[in-house]
């Protein structure tokens, strides 16, 4: 939590409640540029870590394939920004928050302020916090009750495929054959491989603590 830290929360912040306010009460132009703007900032993360890990001779097998957790997530953002599909949008807001927001607050970023990798890094994934608030809060698309058991099996269909794609080759996306180097919630889990199993029963938790807040109004709707 130093001050290029806070700075990139600030700044997510910032842009999360103006592009909601926008969605909520502004021109409708604004906002529909300002969710492609987003849209494509997320898709072009994966493409210019690329360049940076080639340019700076860092590039591994843990880096050259669009596996990880967040790199996913990017992708459903930029499609639930896109196209507004409810589905996608409801795996964004429970993987997004659950997930990809735990990189956000304990990032596994060893380069600081300015360096690309700093700015890559927070913007996506930043970037896929502000979206899944953005499709919830903004578009209020209320997150269906089943939605939260899919995004469950799919978070463990991906550490399923993921996992055997690590086996394969000796990668560890997604954290699931070593803890990041950096400090984590993964270091209150105990060690390998009971973190990944403690992780997946965390992950239901925080599902059904997310889906709490819609309870109420899905009733009032039916």
């Amino acid at each position: 939590m130093g001050t290029s830290h806070l700075a990139a929360l600030a700044v997510g912040l910032v842009v999360a409640v103006l592009m909601i306010g926008v969605a909520r009460r502004g021109p409708a132009q604004l906002a529909r540029a300002m969710e492609l703007t987003l849209g494509v900032l997320l898709l072009s993360m994966w493409p210019l870590h690329q360049w940076f890990y080639l340019s700076t001779g860092t590039g591994n097998v843990d880096n050259l394939y669009p596996l990880h957790l967040c790199d996913i997530a990017a992708l459903l953002g930029a499609l639930a920004l896109f196209t507004h599909h409810r589905g996608i949008g409801e795996f964004l807001y429970f993987w997004g928050l659950a997930g990809t927001l735990q990189g956000v607050i304990t990032p596994a970023l060893t380069l600081d302020f300015p360096s690309p990798r700093y700015f890559m890094f927070f913007i996506i994934h930043l970037g896929v916090v502000i979206a899944a608030l953005y499709v919830v809060l903004g578009l209020r698309q209320v997150p269906r009750a089943s939605a939260k058991w899919k995004a469950w099996l799919g978070i463990n269909i991906y550490a399923v495929v993921v996992g055997g794609f690590n086996a394969l080759v000796g990668s560890n996306y997604g954290f699931l054959c070593r803890k990041p180097p950096t400090a984590s919630l993964f270091d209150a889990l105990g060690p390998w491989p009971w973190y990944v199993v403690v992780a997946s029963l965390l992950s239901m938790v925080i599902f059904l603590l997310l889906d709490l807040p819609f309870v109420k109004s899905r009733r009032s709707l039916r």
